[in-house]
Order: structure tokens, then C-alpha cells, then sequence
């Protein structure tokens, strides 16, 4: 029997294939369209200790081979999250991991408390929010604050870090180097690339925020090299996503080195894009005689 199952820092998941942060919500919409058990795991949407409104509108706009977002984390906080969405997602055979965000360290490790008495199998830590503190730069540009808040939160977690890097750096292998001297257990990567667009007709910024993050089919030729270059810098587990549209495009993942991956704005076209891409990967080891999904990851 093709064996699937992949282990990240002591989790297993029946699969490699999860959802990426802010592209699934909590499951629940998505849970009319397929069963979530199918999935090695959900990733949740970002999850303050506050509620956060999120960007003014427009906020979301199409691009070619992908979009550009500024949402800006909306979300409804930890207390409405611990009491509406982990009952639900609790219901499916699934491992649930919590994406966690802040505007100071203190806001991530307030959630990162109060999740340590929930049945939460992963943290998975948004370090690409602004830094408020230090004039508004993203925690996850600059390898010694990544180290620095990751040694924080593992202070704090009661379940394994995974840290969230942005491919908006110089180097992505030092900032992943980083994350592990701070005692992250897992490694995901990519979060979005900053971009733009602008309506000539309405000579304007097409987004209210100005800037936004691209995602989708776009940007994945730059991923797959990010999560190849960080897979081979540290020992930890790495989560590879970005642009992942189908089983082809999660294998490269699996075989440039990553452990698992995170389907994400497909889903926005195809609702069913996750678990097709999960039976979709077993239908490749089985066609090529390949015994277990491990047996490719690191391969090239």
C-alpha cells in the first residue's frame, strides 16, 4: 500500500498537503464543497489577540497568472476563534495548525498562551506583520529578529513553531538559519511577494493600501527556488507553497525538498483544489511504483 504520510516535528499528517493561511478561513465554506479529512491539514487564517479590521477597500485585485491582496489579517481574534472555529475544525480528522500574527511580540505570545490550552497540533508564526515597534518593519526582513522572536515564542508554545518567512529579503537562506538558531521546529515559506498595479484610466492606485501581495501561478518558479535553496540551508522540516495550482506543482515542491505544502489561491478558482492535489499525489507514487511519498521528497 502507497504510504503518504509525513512527520513534522513529532505530527504526522496522513499527507503532505495542507492549506496556506489566509486562503481557507477556518474551513467552514470550504467544508460544503469536500470532506476536510481529506487533507493533511488546515491552516487557519491569521489569528490576533484582537480583533483587526483590516485594510480599507479595494483590497484585492487580479493579475496576470495571479493576484494581489492587502487585507491586512483581518480577523476576529483569539476569544471568537478559540470559540467558534476549533469546534468546528475539531469535527474532521485533520491536524490543525493555527496561523498566529502581532503588531509586537507581546501580541503574538498573548495568543501563542492562550492556544496552549487548546487542541492545536501546529503554530504556525505570521512573521511578516509590521513591526510597530521598530517603525513599522516586518519582523521576518531581518535575521536577528527572526531569531529573536522565535527564541520568544518557543518559550511560550506549548505545541511545535513553525516560522513563516517572507521572500521579501536579500537572502532567504540567512533568515531561515535564523529561525532555526532561534529553535523553530518547521520552516514554511513563501508568504507573498509585494507588488503593485495601478488603474491608468482612473489614474490611481488599483489598491486602497497602494502595495498588496502576489500570490498565485505568478509567483511559484520563485518559491519553489526559495524553498530549494532553504531546504538545503537547515535540518528542520520545511512547508514549500506558492502558486501551487495541482499535484505537478506539489510534487516540484516535494522533490526540490520540502517536507509538506500549502495550497493557496487556487482554491480561490477551484474550491476542490486541495484535495484534489492531495489524491493527486498518491495517484503519481502509485503510477510510478513509488512505496512512500518520502521516498521523493529532496530528490532532485
Amino acid at each position: 500500500m502507497t504510504k503518504t504520510e509525513v512527520t513534522l516535528a513529532g505530527v504526522t499528517l496522513k499527507n503532505p498537503v495542507m492549506t496556506a493561511s489566509g486562503t481557507f478561513g477556518s474551513g467552514m465554506e470550504y467544508a460544503e464543497f469536500f470532506d476536510l479529512s481529506k487533507l493533511g491539514a488546515v491552516v487557519t487564517k491569521g489569528v490576533a489577540d484582537h480583533p483587526w479590521p483590516g485594510n480599507p477597500t479595494p483590497r484585492i485585485i487580479e493579475t496576470a497568472s495571479g493576484m494581489l491582496n492587502a487585507i491586512g489579517l483581518q480577523n476576529p481574534g483569539i476569544d471568537v476563534f478559540a470559540e467558534r472555529d476549533l469546534p468546528f475544525l475539531s469535527k474532521y480528522d485533520t491536524r490543525i495548525i493555527v496561523n498566529v500574527c502581532g503588531h509586537t511580540t507581546e501580541e503574538y505570545l498573548n495568543v501563542v498562551d492562550r492556544l496552549a490550552s487548546e487542541k492545536v497540533d501546529l503554530l504556525e508564526i505570521n512573521i511578516s506583520c509590521p513591526n510597530v515597534k521598530e517603525g513599522g518593519i516586518a519582523f521576518g526582513t531581518n535575521p536577528r529578529s527572526i531569531e529573536a522572536i522565535t527564541s520568544e515564542v518557543k518559550k511560550h508554545a506549548a505545541q511545535p513553531v513553525i516560522m513563516k518567512l517572507s521572500p521579501n529579503v536579500t537572502d532567504i537562506k540567512e533568515c531561515a538559519k535564523a529561525a532555526e538558531a532561534g529553535g523553530a521546529d518547521v520552516i514554511s515559506l513563501i508568504n507573498t511577494l509585494t507588488g503593485m498595479k495601478i488603474d491608468v484610466e482612473r489614474r490611481a492606485f488599483a489598491l486602497a493600501n497602494r502595495t498588496g501581495g502576489l500570490s498565485g501561478p505568478a509567483i511559484k518558479p520563485v518559491a519553489l527556488r526559495m524553498v530549494y535553496e532553504t531546504a538545503h540551508a537547515v535540518s528542520i522540516p520545511v512547508i514549500g507553497m506558492g502558486g501551487i495550482a495541482s499535484a505537478n506543482d506539489a510534487i516540484e515542491f516535494l522533490m526540490a525538498g520540502a517536507s509538506a505544502v500549502s495550497v493557496g489561491t487556487a482554491s480561490f478558482h477551484n474550491p476542490y483544489a486541495a484535495a484534489e492535489i492531495a489524491d493527486g499525489i498518491r495517484e503519481f507514487l502509485e503510477k510510478h511504483g513509488i512505496q512512500d511519498v518520502r521516498e521523493i521528497i529532496g530528490c532532485v
